[in-house]
């Protein structure tokens, strides 16, 4: 289809996404999530402080036999891909203290598979959860000292970036307010990045890639229907969406669109049928077609576990 052609159709189509919704997590069984139901979230109750003290201890990773001896639920870690934010989603232990379990796996850093597929961490190695309290929308985060050594702005507002985006995955909580070796900071680092007042998404634009789906996560098995959500800031809100097996025949292929593009950053829900024989890998491949050119750019690629 010719670009005139494909923006036409888009145009008289009533195709409109719905925004992200957020929902209670889905406890799950076995040892990899499966993509069937809504994006996880936990909501908390807001009124008065929650408080989650954990001890200040340097996150150990949880040995995968525990996870999956017992009911599990996806939370979303955000890391870094070629120095833009990117999502990865890990079952942990079902817990009430959700909030503090997200920020100790995004404290142990990107796994060796995930180091593979190009995931990176400006967080310091060591840092330590102190305390962790949620109220009237602010969770209030309290880290070690390590959290500000070392790296330049653009280190220090990647790692606070990284804390605040893992924080508001939870519907209760818009913004986050630091808090250093038990003390309220305004700054963080040498370069000063300004925490206070508490910074939430809207903070780092410019940290986010032009395409940011937000699940599922590379890594995941999904079955039919496949229900892929995020946001983006393209041109004229336009971008594609491919579903193949790894070997690169194409299961599905569409055209989406966010909310709302061009210089202001919407929201997407798209739904892909597919169809398998046998469980198989495959990619999730999001890209935009050039206004200049008509060439395929800001291409984001997400491996995949595809099952009947």
């Amino acid at each position: 289809m010719q670009r005139r052609q494909f923006v036409m159709w888009l145009v008289t189509s009533s195709f409109l996404l719905a925004c992200r919704q957020e929902a209670t997590p889905t406890p799950m069984s076995g040892s990899t999530p499966t993509v069937a139901s809504e994006p996880t979230t936990v909501p908390t109750s807001t009124r008065g402080p929650t408080r989650e003290p954990t001890p200040l201890l340097t996150p150990v990773r949880t040995p995968e036999a525990t996870v999956t001896a017992g009911r599990v639920t996806l939370v979303a870690l955000y890391f870094l891909r070629g120095e833009k934010l990117a999502v990865v989603r890990r079952p942990i232990a079902e817990t009430p203290r959700v909030g503090t379990a997200a920020l100790q796996e995004l404290l142990i850093g990107p796994t060796p598979r995930e180091a593979d597929w190009g995931f990176t961490t400006e967080v310091p190695a060591g840092t330590k959860l102190r305390e962790l309290a949620i109220a009237d929308g602010v969770a209030t985060v309290d880290l070690s000292s390590d959290f500000a050594s070392g790296g330049g702005s653009f280190s220090m507002r990647a790692r606070v970036a990284q804390v605040v985006f893992t924080l508001t995955q939870f519907p209760t909580v818009q913004a986050v307010r630091f808090r250093l070796g038990g003390q309220p900071v305004t700054a963080i680092g040498g370069e000063g990045v300004v925490v206070e007042p508490p910074p939430g998404r809207g903070d780092f634009e410019d940290l986010l890639p032009l395409i940011f789906p937000e699940a599922p996560g590379p890594g995941e098995t999904v079955r039919s229907p496949l229900r892929v959500t995020g946001t983006a800031n393209t041109f004229e809100a336009m971008f594609m969406v491919r579903l193949s097996t790894a070997d690169g025949s194409v299961l599905s292929e569409q055209a989406a669109m966010a909310t709302s593009g061009s210089g202001t950053r919407g929201s997407f829900d798209v739904t892909i049928a597919f169809s398998v024989p046998q469980p198989t890998d495959g990619v999730l491949r999001l890209w935009e077609y050039s206004a200049k050119d008509g060439s395929e750019i800001n291409i984001v690629e997400i491996p995949l576990r595809l099952e009947p």
